[in-house]
């Protein structure tokens, strides 16, 4: 039985209404976090875990990618600029099996860049951050977890950095999709501020639209799964009719 997740607002909208009437980022980010967990688990009583098939692995998620989540049509990114294709990693990260694959393909470039944490921007960052998270406690990797808030909760402990964020270790920014990673960085100086040695850049898919000079402008090391090149020439190896 397959079992799939809306997204709460179109990839080409990101301004349309939550399809549930939260009304509260809060509410978004919560749900957001207990699907992504249910999706991971969904997969973990489905599939055994095989530690030797990263490259099978590698193929497997590619073609997920294009299949689930390349688009091709006039759109305005996040970072202001015109595309005439999008990459809807979430579409992807909320399927089971793309959220195992995901977060085993991640974790390889965690372990790389010699992290002790990672966690990006609420709530674009969510998903791909809890696979990677879930990954590490399959394969035996100390490793924790946070997102950061686009501005200070107004209730509670009133913190922009939320999760199992911890000041002074090695930490790396996540994101599914990062195109001049402006959204990024904005993460990256609010984890800073909170005390975090940030020292990399990690995403899912990368556009190659100035990303990689503004992260070494940044003095980060950066890593990525796939190019967006890989996925839209996946898509046309594999058209959808």
């Amino acid at each position: 039985m397959a079992i799939r997740y809306l997204s709460f607002a179109c990839p080409a909208d990101r301004n349309a209404r939550p399809l549930f009437p939260w009304g509260t980022l809060n509410a978004i980010t919560s749900a957001t976090n207990i699907i992504s967990l249910l999706c991971l688990a969904l997969h973990r009583l489905r599939s055994p875990i095989n530690m030797n098939m990263k490259s099978e692995e590698r193929r497997e998620l590619l073609a997920m990618l294009a299949r689930e989540s390349y688009f091709e049509r006039q759109l305005t990114l996040t970072s202001g600029r015109a595309s005439n294709y999008y990459v809807d990693c979430k579409r992807t990260l909320y399927l089971p099996r793309g959220a195992y694959l995901a977060g085993e393909l991640v974790l390889e470039l965690v372990q790389a860049a010699g992290v002790e944490q990672l966690g990006g921007m609420a709530a674009g960052a969510l998903p791909v951050t809890d696979a990677a998270i879930a990954a590490a406690h399959r394969n035996g990797v100390d490793i924790r977890g946070f997102f950061v808030r686009k501005e200070t909760k107004q209730h509670g402990l009133q913190q922009m950095v939320e999760g199992a964020f911890k000041p002074g270790l090695k930490t790396a920014v996540i994101d599914d999709t990062i195109t001049t990673g402006g959204s990024s960085l904005q993460a990256v100086a609010a984890m800073r501020e909170a005390g975090g040695n940030v020292i990399a850049a990690i995403t899912l898919v990368e556009r190659g639209e100035g990303a990689v000079e503004a992260f070494a402008r940044a003095g980060l090391k950066y890593s990525w799964v796939f190019t967006a090149e890989e996925v839209r020439a996946e898509r046309a190896a594999h058209p959808i009719g």
